[in-house]
């Protein structure tokens, strides 16, 4: 082999180790390439969960606004305080109510809204008869009773309350005015349970109302004046 051919033979090695090199330093070229966008993609990624994320706490709680709203406003809804009492096969049982409302006049129907967690509910359901007692104005000690405010002083709270004999089984707190019901339909509607009340018979009372509003009993005079 003369001196020329090992010159184009160096010359052939030459450029056969440049362009190994060359698809080399490509190959981690586009490697690098690769990762810089994966990096990007998973940075871009990121950020934009961290902005929902972050716009999702910012954001108020329209439910909890809403719910507090209602509550500030039911507080100058002026109702009449009741204590809806049952009796029959699951037991004596009452409690004070302040969602009643009648329904109709043809035939005479009444509604009273009890929490789906009432003990006086699940009586009430099972007994199939229950009582709306409207109280009168001197009565809030029967309508602190009833909502449970000294149950821990007194088990039964019926214990020395008057009561009156009526048709029916559920029983009537003297001086009240009763609506004496069979249980119609019931709807279950959020925390509570609509009861629709078929009348048997009522007990008109001569008195003021025992009144409910601001979260508080109340005479009417108090609200008048």
């Amino acid at each position: 082999m003369n001196q020329t051919d090992k010159n184009h033979l160096d010359v052939d090695r030459v450029r056969t180790h440049a362009i190994q090199v060359g698809l080399l330093v490509s190959a981690e070229i586009s490697l690098a390439y690769g990762l810089l966008q994966k990096f990007i993609y998973f940075h871009v990624l990121t950020n934009t969960f961290s902005k929902l994320n972050m716009n999702k706490q910012s954001q108020p709680d329209t439910k909890l606004d809403l719910r507090e709203d209602f509550l500030a406003g039911m507080r100058y809804v002026a109702n009449s305080v009741t204590v809806v009492t049952t009796n029959g096969v699951a037991g004596i049982s009452g409690v004070t109510v302040s969602a009643f409302s009648s329904v109709s006049a043809d035939p005479p129907t009444v509604l009273v809204c009890l929490n789906s967690a009432s003990s006086t509910l699940e009586a009430l359901q099972a007994n199939k008869d229950f009582c709306v007692n409207v109280l009168p104005e001197g009565a809030k000690h029967i309508a602190e009773r009833f909502a449970g405010f000294h149950d821990t002083a007194i088990s039964d709270r019926f214990e020395g309350i008057d009561l009156t004999d009526s048709k029916g089984p559920s029983p009537v707190i003297s001086g009240a005015t009763a609506f004496i019901c069979k249980l119609g339909e019931t709807l279950s509607s959020g925390s509570h349970v609509i009861c629709i009340g078929h009348i048997v018979e009522t007990h008109a009372g001569n008195f003021t109302p025992l009144i409910y509003m601001d979260r508080k009993f109340k005479r009417i005079s108090d609200i008048e004046g």
